[in-house]
């Protein structure tokens, strides 16, 4: 029987297609029990053909959700559908959280302050310095390129196997970015300060490129957006190469923080046992 709290408080969902393999319920879950407050939080499958009639019923107040989570493949038509989206969406052209008020819908997008937090939870100090590489040019990179640029990373070098996704990001996001071809990694890594890979290479078993990481700054930070598994090959080879590094699952804890406060009124906390709830989920699956 399920928790008697459910049946009060504000009902917030995460959606996508799929999405029963979300650990955003687990996390918000956490939150309500641990913060003692009443409402709900649930995955909520929506295919694509019948996304824009969920989001109608999302504004009018007849689906009983107070707003959630967006994930793929629903994060541009969510913002184009919002009737209030913040400036950080609308830079990013996507919304991963939505949230009822004052008779409209809002959206913003959390992924960037999530991978910010992270790293400043895990590893302060990380921006101290001026340069940064990202590796891969896809989806993933945008919210990553738009956080860093607005840390105030004067040079981020965008390096992905088709260069002309790089250059699409690189107008987007500004003067500061700069495209690249995966035969200038070596190059831009020199005297960077910090490297992030925001490609799915080697995610879930999947194979990984051998990388040298001697050209960094040696105080480097290399971190890595994947989380399955915990420390990627990626990871690990920076580490055995003696450069300090972070995981990907901060930034899926922290990127959940600033919608739980909009939906339940309270500013949840990313603490250790949260970590170690969502780690154990992993390693159960």
């Amino acid at each position: 029987m399920g928790d008697s709290r459910e049946t009060f408080g504000p009902k917030a969902f995460v959606t996508g297609f799929p999405i029963k393999h979300s650990r955003s319920p687990l996390i918000h879950g956490y939150w309500l029990k641990t913060l003692g407050l009443p409402g709900s939080y649930r995955a909520h499958e929506v295919a694509p053909e019948v996304f824009a009639d969920f989001i109608h019923s999302l504004k009018d107040g007849s689906s009983g959700f107070t707003g959630g989570n967006v994930t793929i493949p629903h994060k541009e038509l969510a913002f184009r559908l919002a009737d209030k989206p913040d400036a950080l969406s609308q830079e990013l052209g996507a919304a991963n959280t939505l949230w009822r008020e004052d008779g409209a819908l809002h959206a913003t997008n959390t992924d960037g302050r999530g991978f910010i937090a992270n790293l400043d939870e895990r590893h302060p100090g990380w921006d101290r310095h001026d340069t940064a590489v990202i590796f891969g040019a896809g989806g993933a990179s945008r919210a990553i390129i738009q956080a860093v640029r607005d840390r105030g990373f004067k040079e981020i070098h965008v390096v992905n196997r088709t260069v002309e996704r790089a250059r699409e990001l690189a107008d987007r996001f500004g003067p500061r970015v700069q495209a690249h071809t995966a035969g200038a990694l070596a190059e831009v890594m020199r005297g960077a300060g910090l490297f992030i890979n925001t490609t799915s290479l080697g995610m879930d078993g999947e194979p990984a490129p051998q990388l040298d990481f001697s050209p960094l700054a040696a105080d480097a930070v290399v971190t890595d957006i994947v989380y399955v598994p915990l420390k990627t090959p990626i990871l690990a080879q920076a580490e055995e190469q003696g450069f300090p590094i972070v995981d990907g699952l901060g930034m899926l804890l922290h990127q959940a923080v600033p919608g739980f406060e909009k939906w339940f009124g309270q500013r949840p906390i990313v603490d250790a046992a949260l970590r170690g709830l969502i780690i154990a989920d992993m390693e159960a699956h």
